[in-house]
């Protein structure tokens, strides 16, 4: 059988939707999600970017080739399309099946929400395989997100680092303004960077989550009420909030990370 899964969504979006995608895998998979993404997805014979195959075009243009190309699957899973009315009927032939992209339930988690899209069971965590990385004593710091109503400020990230008990290193994305940041143009590559870390503090954000996901310990601040639902999950996470004596936490990065901190807390 030939699946065909189609994730449109942020960094955050593909992450949870890991296990779901992973669990509708067949003997050819191809998945295509948005062009950062695609060093994401790791376990599948053939990835692509929704741009570069035309798809966006689907029931605006509607290019015969990316209509051959979808007339190769013989399941098609998708997320994206499904209430574009206009992108439904001009795949109406195609066999497509269509999930809601956005999970509804305020007290269900991300992951468990898509998984039970697909029939795959509860409780499942997202994992990025890496491989073999050099180890590293810091903590790494990213201080933004998709959001700025998200972020806690900057400068209460860089009191935090200098009450750390260790080294810190900073990243951020190609547009996000941090001088000092080591940067990186393929998400795969900065998951092993981090992958090396020894702990990681960032916002409610997808490079959260992508820390979560190649298993280095995470403090990740939620200042608003959709933890319940968008967190990282594993049992290497703690989530804190505005309220949370940061601190707290360091001993999850290991021996001689006891030291004092900042509260969350903005002044």
């Amino acid at each position: 059988m030939k699946t065909l899964l189609i994730r449109p969504g942020a960094i955050g979006d593909c992450i949870v939707s890991l296990p779901a995608l992973e669990h509708l895998r067949s003997e050819y998979t191809e998945v295509w999600v948005r062009f950062a993404n695609q060093p994401l997805v790791r376990f599948a014979d053939r990835v692509d970017s929704i741009t570069a195959t035309g798809l966006d075009l689907v029931g605006i243009q509607t290019p015969a080739r990316t209509m051959d190309r979808l007339a190769q699957f013989d399941r098609i899973i998708s997320w994206y399309g499904t209430r574009h009315e206009e992108f439904r009927a001009a795949v109406r032939h195609l066999p497509f099946t269509f999930y809601d992209p956005l999970p509804r339930d305020a007290a269900r988690h991300a992951v468990d929400f898509y998984a039970a899209q697909v029939g795959a069971p509860d409780g499942l965590i997202p994992r990025l395989p890496v491989g073999e990385v050099a180890r590293r004593e810091s903590v790494v710091i990213h201080p933004f997100s998709g959001s700025a109503r998200k972020n806690w400020p900057l400068a209460r990230f860089r009191e935090l680092a200098a009450a750390l008990p260790g080294p810190v290193e900073w990243t951020a994305g190609p547009e996000e303004p941090l001088a000092e940041a080591t940067r990186f143009d393929d998400l795969y590559e900065l998951a092993r960077w981090l992958a090396g870390a020894r702990g990681y503090i960032g916002n409610d954000s997808g490079i959260s989550h992508l820390a979560a996901a190649v298993g280095v310990p995470v403090v990740a601040l939620f200042r608003h009420d959709n933890a319940a639902v968008w967190s990282p999950r594993p049992s290497h996470v703690r989530l804190v909030n505005d309220e949370t004596e940061i601190s707290a936490l360091f001993p999850l990065f290991g021996p001689g990370w006891g030291a004092a901190g900042p509260r969350a807390k903005e002044d």
